[in-house]
Order: structure tokens, then sequence, then C-alpha cells
């Protein structure tokens, strides 16, 4: 889905945002379930926005295993100094950081410089500590507001 287009006029491409597919609301989550987030759909309302989910853009599947940051943050995976590990104990790091890039050129292409993102996500989280994702969008220059 792709909502950029408001009463059928084309919108500024600033004016756009990327969100974490799960906010709004698409079975994207770890565990596949449906839990939108009313904050983040408000903020929204009068937005364009482009729903994104780095980890099946990464290739993994949903439902999917539960995975943590291991040995740092998300900023240390992409410098491969750090892990991302699932609860089976299988490095998923190379897929995470495949769904960043992926989330990166999706930005660049469509010119977004803001997006809002899952908290507490190893991908997305903004917190303590930062997500894959949200630290190569942020290296890059993207503003990210967390939710959820």
């Amino acid at each position: 889905m792709v909502f950029f287009f408001q009463n059928d006029e084309m919108i500024n491409s600033a004016e756009k945002c990327l969100v974490s597919a799960c906010l709004v609301g698409l079975c994207t989550r770890y565990d596949g379930r449906y839990k939108p987030d009313t904050h983040c759909l408000r903020h929204l309302e009068d937005r364009c926005w482009l729903p994104v989910c780095p980890e099946q853009l990464g290739g993994l599947p949903t439902p999917r295993t539960p995975a943590d940051l291991v040995g740092g943050d998300g900023h240390w995976v992409l410098a491969g100094k750090a892990r991302v590990i699932d609860a089976n104990g299988h490095d998923v790091s190379a897929a995470f950081i495949r769904g960043a890039e992926q989330v990166l050129k999706i930005a660049r292409a469509q010119n977004i410089t803001h997006a809002l993102l899952k908290s507490g996500s190893p991908s997305c989280g903004i917190g303590d500590p930062v997500g894959v994702t949200a630290a190569l969008l942020l290296e890059n220059n993207i503003t990210c507001t967390e939710y959820g």
C-alpha cells in the first residue's frame, strides 16, 4: 500500500513519511498479530505515508522467532561489532542489515526525510538500544520518531 495522493493530487515528497507497518495495523509483527498504535494513526491522519517492515524486507517471514541485539546497538550491528540473535540462537544480523538498507533505498527514492518507528524493536527502536534500521536512517540524516 502506498498513500501518496490526497484529494486526487500528488503530495509534495517532502511531506511524505515512512512508518513501521506494524504501527498502522498491518500484520507484520514478529508474532503476526494485529496491533495498531492509535497515537501513531492520529499523527498520520493528515500526512502521506508509506508503511515498511524492515524485517520482512530483509527476507524474514511473518510470524518469525523474536530477536534481540547482542553486544551493542544497531550502529554496532551495522559496523559488524554486534549481532542480532533470535530466540533459537540463530544470527539474523544479515537479514536485519539487508532490511535496513532496503528501507533506506525507499526513503531516498521517495525523498523521505522522516520516519515513524516502532519502539523497542531490534530494527526500529530509537530508545536504548537503537535498532538496526533506526541507526541506518539516523546515520543518513532521516529524522526518526518512536511510537508504540
